[in-house]
């Protein structure tokens, strides 16, 4: 339950830092949740880390997607927020402190690691942008007719 909380915080601090708008707080640390909740799910369920990370990045990306649209703000808001706990910043610095320690073998094991995370991590936001606007328009807009007649005043 304290990494969740952690995860929140953290989104919500990285949403300060980057100036976000505060109306916009709230939202973006549920993104860092959902996504920390999904890639603790995913390794429980005896996945490796990178297979956790693209699929927490897939259900993010899709969170945040629809967030954008709902809250008429740029995806990217809630996507750098929320992906903060999945940046594998731990591998990074392990891969620096045996490289400098000179011992290159665990260096180039934990730096492997490293970049099969970001690989995944990048692969999952790829496939979820890569599909069609008018697919999470739709499903969004449903739900508030308003918004559909204001797209369609500006079209």
């Amino acid at each position: 339950m304290i990494f969740f909380i952690v995860a929140f915080i953290s989104a919500i601090s990285f949403s300060v830092l980057l100036n976000v708008p505060k109306n916009q707080y709230l939202y973006c640390g549920i993104s860092g949740t959902i996504c920390h909740i999904v890639n603790k799910l995913v390794l429980s369920q005896g996945y490796s880390d990178v297979m956790a990370s693209f699929f927490a990045t897939l259900v993010l990306t899709f969170v945040c997607r629809f967030l954008a649209i709902a809250r008429k703000m740029p995806i990217t808001i809630f996507l750098i927020s929320g992906i903060f706990p999945l940046v594998p910043g731990a591998g990074i610095y392990y891969t620096a402190y045996y490289f400098i320690n000179n011992q290159n073998i665990l260096a180039l094991e934990e730096g492997l690691e490293t970049v099969k995370i970001a690989i995944g991590i990048s692969l999952g936001i790829l496939f979820v942008l890569s599909l069609p606007q008018w697919f999470f328009d739709k499903m969004v807009l449903k739900k508030n007719p308003k918004s559909k007649k204001e797209i369609s005043n500006e079209n």
